[in-house]
This record gives C-alpha cells, sequence and structure tokens, in this order.
C-alpha cells in the first residue's frame, strides 16, 4: 500500500485520504486539496487486486486531470489503472463509445462537433431573429434529467428555444453530438439500459469527483447510476467548496451530502479541509466576509503574518482606471518585488478585459501579460489538431517528457478512433518524429500547418481521407484564424507570432489577465480586480443576486496570497440612459478596513 512521510500531510487531509468508504469533502480555498486528490488517488491505485479494476477521477479540466496525474506519477505509482480527466471525457469513453449501438441517434454513428462548429452553426441560426438582439451568446443551455434549460433572459427565451429546436434538429440530422448532447446521450444510455451501470459499477472501484460545486445536475445523475448499481461495490470521494460555486448559469451547482447520497444510495462521511495555505490572515479574515456557506478557514499559511495590503477604491473614473491598474502594477512589482507572474488582473468578463489588455502591453513593454484571451487558439481538448499542437508548440526537455508521452498517447488513440493505421507507431515514435521537423517560419498558423503536413508525411499517413481529421482540422484553422483577426484588429499584432503559439502551454512568466470564472484554482502574491460593479459582480441576468454576488467577491479575495486591490471605477454608463453602474451592493456594504496605496 501507497505511505508517505511523517509531515507530509495534515491530519484532515490523512483523515480523508485513510477513510475506507466514501467520503463528501469540503475544502476551504488553498487547503491541498489537489494535494489531498492526489495523495487519494495515488493510496487507491496501491490498493487493486485485479487488473480489471479501474480508479476514476473527474476533474472540471483537462489541465487539472494532468496536474494530478503528473503528481500521482512523481509520488512512484503507476498509472495504468487509473482513468482521468472531465465529464465529457468519461461519459464519451465509458458510455457512449462502447453502448452507442443502444441509442437510436448514436448506433449508425456520430460526430462530436467542436465549439467553433456549434458557434458557426447557431450563428447562421440567430440571423432572422436580428432585429429581437438575440445573438450567439443568448443560446447557452444545458440539460437535467428533466428537459432542457436556457440561461438566457426571460424576454429572449422564446426565440432562443425556438432556434435551438432548429439547432439540435439539424445535429440529428446529421449525427452529431454538442458537448452538451453528450452529457444528454450518456444519462439516457445508462438509465435505459441499467447494465451498463452494472458493469461499470463492478469494474470500477472508485469515482473521485474534483470541483462538486461546478457539477451539473445531470452529471450527479449519470454518476449516481454508477454508484448505485451492482450492490454499492464503487466508493465515491467527493471534494469541492460550496463557497465557490460560479457556474450557476451553466448549470453547476453545490450538491449537499445528503442529496447525492439519495439518489446514489450512498453513505457519505462528511469531512473538510479547513487549513489555509494560501492566504495571509488578513486576507483569510477578508474573504471569510463573503462565506455563504460558513464553512471552517484557518490561516495555516508559512507567511500567515505578512502586512497584506487590501484596498477598495471607488474613485477612479473608467477614463483613469487603465493609469490606476498601471501604478498598482508597478507598485506590486517594483516596491514591493512581487515577480511579475505572481500578478493578476482580474474583470468579471472578457469584454472588460479585451482593450485594457491591448492597452497595458502597449503601455508597458518591459512587461510580459499572459492569460487565456492572449491565445491564438482555442483551446478544444476534443479537436485532433489542438491535442497534436500541444506536442508540436512545446519543448522536448526531461520536465514535459512524461506529460508529451501522455498526449502522444491520445494522438495516436484519435488517429486510431478516425479510422488510421497506427499499428506501427508507439508513443515514442511519434515524439520522436515531431522532434525531427525543423521550420524557420515565424507566423503561427503558417507554421502549424506545414508542421502538420510534414510530420504526416513522415509517419506515412494521409489524413485527408479521413472525414473526422478533415473536419477537424477546417474547424481548428478557420476558429483559430477568426480569432486572431479579431485579437489583431484590437491592436494585439504580435498574436499571430509563432513566439505566442508556443507561449500557450509554457508556464505562467508573465502577469495574468483572467475573468472571475477563468482564476478559479490559481494563486497570485497580487490580485487586482476591476469592475465591480452591481449588473456585472453578479450579471444583471443571475437570479441569485446577493449570494452570487458574496460567492463572485470570495472566489476574488481568496485566489490573493499576499496582496489584494478591488476598483469599483466610476463612469461606466447603464445602456437606454439608466445612469450609472455603482459598486457592487455587498462590497460596498462590507465594514472593513482597508488600505490606502501609496
Amino acid at each position: 500500500m501507497f505511505v508517505w512521510p511523517p509531515g507530509d500531510l495534515n491530519p484532515e487531509q490523512e483523515a480523508a485520504i485513510k477513510e475506507p468508504g466514501s467520503v463528501f469533502l469540503v475544502a476551504c480555498p488553498g487547503s491541498g486539496k489537489t494535494r489531498t486528490l492526489t495523495y487519494k488517488v495515488a493510496r487507491l491505485l496501491s490498493t487493486l487486486t485485479s487488473e480489471k479494476q479501474w480508479v476514476i477521477a473527474i476533474t472540471y479540466t483537462h489541465r487539472a486531470a494532468d496536474e494530478i496525474e503528473e503528481r500521482v506519477e512523481r509520488l512512484g505509482v503507476g498509472t495504468a489503472q487509473l482513468w482521468i480527466g472531465t465529464i465529457h471525457s468519461f461519459c464519451l469513453d465509458w458510455i457512449i463509445r462502447p453502448y452507442a449501438i443502444y441509442h437510436p441517434d448514436l448506433r449508425d454513428g456520430f460526430k462530436v462537433i467542436d465549439s467553433h462548429d456549434a458557434e458557426v452553426l447557431l450563428t447562421e441560426l440567430c440571423a432572422p431573429y436580428a432585429s429581437q438582439r438575440v445573438t450567439y451568446w443568448d443560446c447557452g443551455y444545458h440539460f437535467t434529467p428533466a428537459g432542457r434549460v436556457l440561461s438566457c433572459e426571460t424576454k429572449k427565451r422564446a426565440a432562443v428555444g425556438a432556434i435551438l429546436d432548429r439547432y439540435h434538429q439539424r445535429l440529428k440530422a446529421n449525427r452529431q453530438l454538442d458537448y452538451e448532447l453528450i452529457l444528454q446521450c450518456a444519462y439516457d444510455l445508462i438509465v435505459k439500459n441499467p447494465t451498463i451501470g452494472v458493469l461499470l459499477n463492478s469494474l470500477l472501484t472508485a469515482v473521485l469527483v474534483d470541483e462538486y460545486q461546478d457539477t451539473k445536475e445531470i452529471q450527479y445523475a449519470i454518476l449516481a447510476e454508477i454508484l448505485k448499481a451492482g450492490d454499492r461495490k464503487t466508493a465515491a470521494f467527493v471534494v469541492g467548496d460550496p463557497n465557490q460555486a460560479i457556474y450557476g448559469s451553466l448549470g453547476g451547482y453545490a450538491i449537499t451530502a445528503a442529496q447525492f447520497g439519495a439518489i446514489a444510495n450512498v453513505n457519505f462521511r462528511e469531512m473538510e479541509l479547513s487549513q489555509n495555505y494560501r492566504s495571509s490572515k488578513r486576507i483569510v479574515g477578508y474573504f471569510a466576509n463573503y462565506n455563504v456557506h460558513a464553512t471552517k478557514i484557518e490561516a495555516a499559511a508559512k507567511h500567515k503574518d505578512h502586512v497584506s495590503l487590501i484596498s477598495f477604491d471607488t474613485k477612479t473614473s473608467k477614463d483613469e482606471l487603465e493609469g490606476e491598474l498601471i501604478r498598482l502594477i508597478r507598485h506590486s512589482a517594483e516596491t514591493l518585488g512581487i515577480p511579475h507572474h505572481e500578478i493578476c488582473i482580474v474583470a468579471p468578463q472578457w469584454v472588460h478585459l479585451a482593450g485594457m489588455t491591448r492597452r497595458l502591453v502597449a503601455a508597458m513593454p518591459d512587461y510580459r501579460f499572459d492569460g487565456p484571451g492572449m491565445v491564438p487558439f482555442a483551446r478544444d481538448i476534443d479537436n485532433f489538431w489542438y491535442k497534436l499542437s500541444r506536442i508540436v508548440l512545446t519543448e522536448a526537455s526531461p520536465g514535459m517528457y512524461v506529460r508529451r508521452l501522455r498526449w502522444a498517447a491520445e494522438v495516436l488513440t484519435a488517429l486510431d478512433d478516425a479510422g488510421a493505421n497506427v499499428s506501427d507507431l508507439s508513443r515514442k515514435t511519434l515524439l520522436r518524429e515531431c522532434n525531427s521537423v525543423s521550420l524557420v517560419e515565424q507566423d503561427g498558423l503558417t507554421y502549424l500547418r506545414q508542421f502538420f503536413d510534414l510530420l504526416f508525411a513522415r509517419i506515412g499517413i494521409d489524413y485527408c481521407k479521413f472525414p473526422a481529421l478533415l473536419d477537424h482540422h477546417q474547424a481548428f484553422f478557420e476558429s483559430s484564424t477568426a480569432r486572431i483577426a479579431r485579437l489583431t484588429k484590437e491592436g494585439a499584432a504580435f498574436i499571430s507570432d509563432i513566439a505566442t503559439f508556443r507561449r500557450v502551454f509554457e508556464t505562467r512568466s508573465g502577469i495574468t489577465l483572467s475573468t472571475i470564472h477563468g482564476v478559479k484554482g490559481a494563486e497570485f502574491d497580487t490580485v487586482i480586480a476591476y469592475a465591480l460593479l452591481e449588473g456585472m459582480v453578479p450579471h444583471f441576468a443571475d437570479a441569485a443576486g446577493d449570494i452570487s454576488a458574496n460567492k463572485l467577491l470570495y472566489v476574488i479575495a481568496s485566489r490573493a496570497k499576499k496582496h489584494l486591490h478591488l476598483i469599483a471605477e466610476r463612469g461606466r454608463m447603464r445602456g437606454g440612459g439608466r445612469g450609472e453602474y455603482e459598486a457592487t451592493r455587498v462590497l460596498a456594504v462590507c465594514g472593513f478596513t482597508y488600505d490606502v496605496v501609496p
């Protein structure tokens, strides 16, 4: 059995890992949740008694899956019987692909469309509703076990419902699935064919769920069908923080242990991680003001007594905002000595960040800026060419070897699924061929086109003969071209350079710019947040109101390790002559003694 040296874990972490039954673990920010998950996975893998047994870990992002798997491997535990990834990938690999023949819409074959394809189709279908100001961005939806739920504002629901009806008709006619349909089809299969759940229950020793507060009702239902089948052979380890449940508009919600236990027929032991190893006492004390679920949080960081600056600015105008951000950045970096990669700028939406990013890059040429908004192509993990680009754009270094080897396995699996003969290719062979291609091209997209063509010529596969690969190729380059054109128009001409492409998969080295949702899970010495205005934080269409505002502010503030600067700028005007946006209400009334940044 996997064991760890004394002192590696605190008593709360150790108790959760050693608990033999099902666990429902509430983990406060900075409590070592990923570490606990990693050790739990390692311990479970080390106790498997048959090659037919599996440990399944469901993560919110592929990046989190990569991190946990790499940590397990560094602990010296083999991962051959570990499956780790997102719920969509799990549904495809374990339910849909093996049992598609039992679903009327899937039995004759299917194709998963990426976000670009979905956007193109929905944009086309929205065109007749332009007079009602309905766009692609209004067409968000998700499924529950009871049916489809729209995320748009009430006055647009009739139009959006009609658009989505046509959208789903078109997908069905073309035997296509988008990400939400993956979940619905997996749910239909496992509910209507109970033997699927029984079989999975017999194979899966344990199912771990990370970030449960972001999980959708239909996802809980799918996992419950597995957990309750086969006389409770599969244990569950569910981890998250209900205070960080900020994906309600996408269907995520923080289920309770009692609720999940009832639908999954599981007796959970409720446990907690309450030691915050991230933030100073002052930061912890501040974000505790927004603790909706009254979870226990105790500052335990080595720097817990750090003299933290926490400021709240309601005087800076929108026109002065750029200058104030520059001042706060320089104060952090040049006065306090904070490394650039330990500074983060946060705003509610990308619409607030796009233009500001361009201006900061131009105004601060001696600083480097990173962030998803500066990525030249969509992070569409299910697109074959995105999978391959991860290998193409990263260096063949010892530190990247394990990760690139895993990526190579994913590429080979995708090639095999597309119908290509990969019997003569191994993971190492594919990496060796990738490492052998050398180009001097400086335009990122041209570089990738040339690289892909040369690589496939070397491995003797004509990807044009495989419809799935060809469709993905078109989607990858069309969406990337559109993205680069938009960012270039906004002033980020550098975005098309191969150097920018390579930075997508590099370790963070510059100042991060991110939305509130995008920054979840990250941590920085200094966090600077702006546009903290009622109607933006929370969004005006968010029915949860102050509860959502508390959770968003909790997420923002709990990212900070040492310093936190909050800005509710003046001069942002509401449409229709409704006056000026005001500071987010729960932020404005928070009784806290803020600092003045010199």
